[in-house]
């Protein structure tokens, strides 16, 4: 798996490398208008694209044929594409840092709770919009997938609205802000589990062309 996860940071690197330098840059921009820890929403989202860049890029050389006869299992293959969109969740977590803790050094406003609630709001959405979109990437042709990526985003924050607005039934949202959050966070995570085993058994049956 190590091998395919490097193949995968190759490929996307100069993506990558783009991305998280735009991230940076927004950061400081956003500082003249929002405040700037508000990036942590949407820095692991932006920065998953390179995942969908190395899975085109598969089907387009005929890479999955290849690596199906490598001693690597189908489970450990997809492992490996959600082990990276998680990588570079995190990277993009990273790159929103700098300017915020650059910018929290020289005296801008920036608080432990605003990261931590912008941060956890940014991850959950990133992993439940991963949880739709990956799958979707092994079942739908590379056009339509794309496609599917752009959406997912959009339906994981009405996931998100759905969730607070459920939680809040029982606990009230406005005197639990970080604690709804972090449940919608633990719920986000299990749904991209979940969402793993079962693009890991479809694999496990699929023809590959």
């Amino acid at each position: 798996m190590k091998g395919v996860l490097i193949k995968d940071l190759y490929i996307a690197k100069s993506n990558i490398l783009v991305t998280l330098v735009s991230l940076v840059v927004l950061g400081f921009g956003l500082s003249f208008l929002l405040e700037t820890s508000a990036l942590l929403i949407l820095a692991p989202v932006v920065s998953t694209t390179a995942v969908f860049i190395s899975i085109t890029s598969d089907a387009t050389s005929k890479w999955n044929k290849n690596v199906i006869t490598m001693p690597v299992s189908r489970s450990a293959i997809i492992g490996e594409k959600f082990i990276f969109y998680m990588l570079l969740a995190v990277l993009g977590i990273i790159a929103a840092l700098v300017p915020c803790m650059l910018l929290a050094f020289i005296g801008a406003k920036i608080t432990m709770y605003s990261l931590y609630l912008y941060g956890i709001i940014g991850v959950s959405a990133t992993l439940l919009a991963g949880g739709i979109s990956l799958p979707c990437a092994y079942l739908f042709d590379p056009e339509k997938s794309q496609i599917v990526f752009m959406m997912s985003f959009m339906a994981s924050t009405g996931i998100i609205v759905g969730l607070v607005f459920f939680i809040n039934i029982f606990i009230p949202v406005k005197e639990h802000i970080l604690l709804v959050f972090s449940m919608v966070l633990a719920i986000a995570a299990v749904w991209f589990l979940i969402s793993y085993k079962i693009t890991a058994k479809v694999y496990q049956k699929q023809d590959i062309y």
